[in-house]
């Protein structure tokens, strides 16, 4: 099965932004979709409320790395409150859209960050709850 991708989505899988490990990360959220077997960690570092540094890494299709590598961009020098509203949907529109079967990376990618920011407000000694939510969104692709 073919897909066409935008030229912003093969850029961001031929040469993705903010790949690797954070060394003592603030926070760091891993998710993923066993039915299509992508798994993505997101790692931030966060001075004050400003995410410093966000770096990923993904096991994946090439529509999971270009999305863990959009997201990246979109929150890197952002505050945690800015990170927390990136959507997926946000996400798709900065990679000029993707194929309908490929949006579930998108919703991977916002969960990721999500679940690295909760992973932030426990090390903190915060309750995640109220704030970032149930970390569990919806996969439905219409």
């Amino acid at each position: 099965m073919a897909f066409t991708y935008s030229e912003k989505v093969m850029d961001h899988f031929a040469n993705p932004r903010n790949v690797g490990e954070i060394e003592n990360a603030d926070g760091i959220g891993e998710v993923g979709n066993s039915k299509c077997g992508d798994i993505m960690k997101m790692y931030l570092k966060v001075d004050g409320n400003t995410i410093t540094d966000v770096k990923f890494k993904t096991f994946g299709c090439g529509a999971a790395i270009a999305t863990s590598s959009m997201a990246t961009e979109l929150i890197k020098g952002k505050t945690i409150d800015e990170a927390l509203k990136l959507t997926n949907k946000a996400v798709m529109e900065a990679l000029d859209g993707l194929p309908p079967v490929k949006v579930h990376c998108s919703v991977l990618a916002e969960e990721a960050i999500k679940a690295a920011v909760s992973d932030y407000y426990t090390r903190q000694g915060i309750d995640p709850e109220p704030i970032v939510g149930k970390i569990e969104i919806s996969h439905d692709h219409e």
